[in-house]
């Protein structure tokens, strides 16, 4: 009996700690689209400067690495195989996307605006088309993730398979709506969001040109670092689908676990 309360508390634990773990990351990225928009929140990317261009630089440039070895190092497998000796299996993925919306807070308390206007796009034509890419960069991101399987993404579908005692089953691969054209389209959607701007700051573009150097650098380890998950199957498929330009020429040899995860 002591046994199987103990159990029943573990993965009750589970579940509410995965729960946690999303509401932060729905905290973050609604508060992501604020910050990179300069919309409803305090401090967005474009606040006012207080610190010289220089400390701000390094600073921001700080903050964007600690983002990029956190979300890279955690994905790997043997991260993931050092981590569940000290948390349970089912809780792996939450905490990754703990530590992530984590990674992000810091970066938004921290951030240091720069100023400087790199373009400012008066044209309200050409206005609505930068927002309207914005929002469809952000609509895209999220859209995608229900296209695969949001509650595995972020770790809840782990958490309700242990809650139920039952052994969790893996996602079958598939390439559903966008990712019949690319294969990795929330990242498309992120560059969207990111550039897709009317005014252009110097923190704006230092930010852009960082996080989509993450990016690109990014999909490769991934890719790299799963080249055998999948098998046959996403080898053929990469073959024939680019990685973020619809009909661009696919050079890559390398083949990811998941076309939907982001790691």
């Amino acid at each position: 009996m002591k046994t199987n309360s103990s159990s029943l508390l573990l993965r009750l634990t589970v579940a509410l700690y995965s729960l946690v773990s999303y509401a932060f990351c729905l905290g973050s990225l609604a508060y992501a689209a604020g910050f990179i928009g300069n919309f409803v929140v305090p401090k967005s990317i474009d606040s006012t400067p207080t610190d010289s261009l220089g400390f701000a630089l390094i600073i921001n440039a700080l903050l964007l690495s600690v983002f990029a070895v956190q979300h890279s190092v955690m994905a790997r497998p043997f991260f993931k195989r050092w981590l569940t000796r000290f948390v349970p299996e089912p809780a792996e993925r939450s905490t990754y996307v703990l530590m992530s919306s984590l990674a992000l807070i810091l970066l938004f308390w921290q951030w240091r605006p720069m100023g400087g206007v790199i373009w400012d796009i008066q044209n309200s034509v050409a206005t609505g088309v930068l927002h309207g890419g914005f929002a469809f960069g952000w609509v895209l991101v999220v859209g995608a993730t229900f296209l695969i399987n949001h509650f595995d993404l972020f770790g809840l579908r782990q958490a309700w398979f242990f809650l139920r005692d039952r052994s969790y089953v893996p996602l079958q691969f598939m390439t559903p709506g966008p990712y019949r054209f690319v294969r990795h389209p929330m990242y498309v959607g992120l560059l969207f969001a990111f550039w897709c701007t009317p005014t252009m700051t110097v923190a704006h573009l230092f930010f852009a040109l960082m996080t989509t150097a993450y990016i690109l650098v990014g999909i490769q380890l991934e890719e790299r670092g799963l080249v055998d998950a999948l098998g046959q199957d996403y080898a053929e498929y990469r073959k024939r689908t680019p990685m973020l330009i619809p009909g661009g020429t696919n050079r890559s040899n390398k083949v990811r676990r998941d076309a939907g995860q982001v790691a």
